[in-house]
């Protein structure tokens, strides 16, 4: 008689025993031995960037975000950065290079107190006028300040 296919998958395993738990004495005996990296894993061993070490930069999403279509021939890729911290609203407008990244402009909250603005330089109303204020800035390093005045009359 021949056994239909795959049934020696349901014939039980025979039981097998767990050996018994080491004498008190045994144990304290044993040595755990620490599995040691080897001379040749440390010389071949590469360090990672510095800044993915510390965890600034993740180079995957920065290399998505500066990479320019090759159809527009070293035209730089601007990008606006804003960064908050407890006391400043810091706005940027920045480009990157293979030597770095070059800040074209850059304007902070407290400057602000200059234009009438006091009080309250981290809140959501100071990070709009700091980045109105960077956009004066760039528009008058461009020599395009008098075509786009903005709103004169409020």
């Amino acid at each position: 008689v021949l056994n239909p296919p795959f049934s020696h998958f349901s014939t039980p395993l025979p039981r097998q025993e767990k050996p018994p738990p080491p004498h008190p004495q045994q144990a304290s005996e044993m040595v755990f031995v620490k599995n040691q990296k080897t001379r040749a894993y440390s010389k071949r061993f590469q360090v990672k960037f510095k800044r993915r070490r510390q965890g600034k930069t993740d180079y995957r999403a920065r290399l998505r975000l500066t990479n320019q279509d090759k159809n527009k021939y070293n035209t730089p890729k601007y990008r606006f950065v804003v960064r908050f911290t407890n006391k400043d609203v810091t706005a940027q407008i920045v480009y990157a290079t293979i030597a770095g990244d070059i800040v074209m402009a850059a304007a902070y909250s407290h400057e602000l107190p200059r234009y009438g603005l006091e009080v309250g330089l981290t809140n959501y109303a100071a990070a709009y006028c700091t980045g109105l204020l960077l956009a004066r800035r760039v528009l008058k390093c461009r020599d395009l300040d008098q075509e786009y005045e903005g709103n004169v009359e409020v």
